[in-house]
């Protein structure tokens, strides 16, 4: 797998593809100029409002001619008997087809905000990508999302830190640049040099080893006494691994969600608004999170899903806005992506989207 940068994204949209259902120049401008209206305003679009934004070229039953051929196609729908058309799930789709063939740029401004969010000095890995995923939900005002994994972290370091009498913060850094903190349980009036030793030990072994190979291998020394430490040592070293790896400790996956209420705002009916909140609820458990996360390894670069293309998103009527984030093997280790209702403005928010991923990549590759 390559590493997938933006492409050079075009501000202005012509989003749909010329050849498909054989649509001629005339039906092509009348269905984007359809979309555009419907993406900016959120209601129906009269054959009246397309006449007057063409000066008129075209009469409005000429263009009602269009609509009803692009309503036969699949990809209009009247919504009401005397309203105008709305674009249907698959025109949505063609539309968006069109724009990553096509690209978009964002503003020098939003470019600069979410570099500086996401390249904070002094921040941890974790807290830049909150602070990132804030400042995308801003942006963008729909819901921010950042899928983590946590499965087999490559060791840098691990520090012990007493903090009470009988217990210790375990501190480990990946070579990721994560920075993860545990309490872990430690003998009632522990030396503090035995915590030293059991994170020098530690470091000079399993540095550049992965939790998972890091447990074997500590277990291993242990058993053939080529650990130069004393028992009390050796078991504070392998609580401190075990802590990562044991059953309860979380490794699967983490996700973050910011900006919520940006979506909520754009829900009106009260059911639609049980299921956002479900939503919410079904992504915040880890194993959903990776499910999301495994879609991102079954194709490169950004991914749109609208409406019913994805599980998650049935029932909701939203879209999701997702691209993956890589380690410096150039693997997809995390995905970062925006939630909102399908009238999203696409063309603006998939290359801040794409950049953002970049951006996090970027961050990625300069922490090793």
């Amino acid at each position: 797998m390559t590493l997938q940068h933006p492409p050079s994204f075009d501000t202005k949209p012509t989003a749909i593809d010329k050849s498909v259902l054989g649509m001629n120049e005339r039906v092509h401008m009348i269905f984007n100029r359809i979309v555009d209206r419907y993406l900016s305003s959120g209601t129906a679009v009269g054959s009246k409002a397309i006449a007057d934004d063409l000066d008129h070229m075209l009469s409005s039953a000429s263009i009602r001619s269009i609509m009803a051929e692009l309503e036969h196609a699949g990809l209009l729908f009247q919504p009401h008997t005397s309203a105008g058309r709305i674009p249907t799930q698959t025109g949505l789709r063609l539309f968006v087809n069109g724009l990553l063939e096509i690209g978009g740029s964002i503003s020098d401004s939003e470019r600069m905000m979410l570099d500086v969010n996401c390249q904070a000095q002094g921040l941890s890995f974790d807290d830049a990508l909150s602070e990132t995923s804030s400042m995308l939900s801003g942006l963008t005002r729909c819901a921010a999302l950042v899928i983590m994994p946590k499965t087999d972290m490559i060791i840098r370091q691990v520090e012990f830190i007493p903090i009470e009498k009988n217990k210790a913060l375990v501190v480990l850094v990946s070579s990721a640049g994560h920075v993860e903190n545990r309490i872990m349980e430690t003998p009632a009036d522990m030396p503090a040099s035995v915590l030293i030793e059991a994170g020098n030990f530690i470091n000079a072994h399993l540095a550049g080893k992965s939790l998972s190979d890091a447990s074997v291998l500590l277990k291993e020394l242990i058993e053939v006494k080529q650990a130069a430490i004393d028992e009390l040592t050796q078991k504070v070293a392998a609580s401190g691994i075990a802590i990562w790896t044991g059953k309860n400790s979380g490794q699967s996956g983490n996700f973050i969600l910011r900006g919520q209420a940006n979506l909520l705002e754009n829900v009106t009916a009260m059911d639609q608004l049980e299921q956002v909140r479900s939503l919410f609820h079904q992504l915040e458990e880890q194993s959903n999170a990776l499910d999301v996360l495994a879609t991102m390894q079954q194709a490169e670069g950004v991914q749109i899903f609208i409406g019913s293309e994805n599980r998650f998103f049935s029932e909701t009527n939203c879209s999701t806005i997702i691209a993956p984030y890589y380690d410096s093997n150039q693997s997809i280790i995390g995905a970062v992506g925006v939630i909102g209702p399908t009238r999203l403005d696409y063309a603006r928010i998939i290359p801040m989207v794409n950049h953002t991923s970049a951006t996090i990549t970027k961050m990625l590759s300069e922490r090793l």
